[in-house]
């Protein structure tokens, strides 16, 4: 995408909204913020690492943006509950919410510890439902608001290796198909982007474990793993899901509720 699309990404889109992305210091997170940002939304942005997240903040205050950075650990019900009143009492209102925030843990099922899969459950499922309980508090005292969590093609496909990864991606579809059912009379959509693999660090991250885990090389995990199915061999960008996250976040009725949308380069059809 060039330049030039980036700056026009959303336009205002979002201009007065609130949003909340977790997991935003780096990778698809910050990415998303940075769209927001552009689009005219206050942000209240988290993530586990605080520094890093208030080191974005400050970047994107210095671009013209009404942001707030807060270290969070979304699977902290306290924190959680803590975090998006401060939002609400600095801004007034919560117009969006962002669930992203996601780890990886790389191994074969029969080797896969179980404090390895409840700690990747805990983030991605426990921290979608304890950010949207939260959300949902707010959303509903004012009538309206949009949910958009990040899933993954793991949330349709599955992938060796993966286990508690492709578990909680599937489980993000069934959340937002309740969210979205029960939200409806609260002027409340929710819906999931399902982005391919994007160049991020927690995917970086994965191509020496999957290398090791496999007996291949890293070029090999990259052409014959990540986009043997992409009809181009390319990555999904961080731009391309951001403008999916912004679609459904700045969707004008509540004709997109409840669905779920790829973004992978053709990898997964549906």
């Amino acid at each position: 995408m060039s330049t030039a699309a980036r700056s026009q990404l959303g336009g205002k889109r979002l201009d007065g909204k609130v949003a909340v992305i977790t997991g935003a210091a780096s990778g698809i997170g910050r990415g998303i913020a940075h769209a927001f940002a552009r689009a005219g939304a206050k942000l209240a942005i988290v993530d586990l690492d605080h520094a890093k997240v208030q080191a974005t903040a400050i970047e994107l205050s210095r671009r013209g943006a009404q942001v707030i950075g807060h270290g969070l650990d979304v699977a902290d019900e306290h924190q959680v509950d803590e975090v998006m009143a401060k939002t609400v009492e600095a801004f007034g209102r919560l117009d969006v919410l962002v669930s992203n925030a996601g780890i990886q843990v790389v191994a074969p099922i029969e080797q896969f510890d179980l404090a390895d899969w409840k700690r990747v459950l805990a983030v991605h499922l426990d921290g979608a439902f304890l950010c949207t309980r939260a959300a949902l508090r707010s959303m509903y005292r004012q009538g309206n608001g949009s949910i958009v969590y990040i899933g993954s093609v793991h949330s349709h496909e599955a992938s060796v290796l993966k286990a508690p990864y492709v578990t909680a991606k599937h489980g993000l579809i069934g959340l937002a198909k309740v969210v979205a059912r029960e939200g409806a009379k609260h002027g409340v959509r929710a819906n999931v982007v399902c982005p391919g693999f994007v160049r991020t660090p927690l995917v970086d991250k994965q191509i020496p474990e999957q290398a090791r885990a496999l007996g291949i090389s890293e070029d090999a995990v990259v052409r014959d793993v990540m986009l043997k199915e992409t009809l181009d061999g390319q990555f999904t960008t961080v731009e391309e899901v951001a403008e999916a996250v912004m679609f459904f976040a700045s969707f004008t009725s509540n004709a997109f509720t409840g669905q779920s949308l790829t973004v992978s380069h053709g990898w997964s059809m549906r």
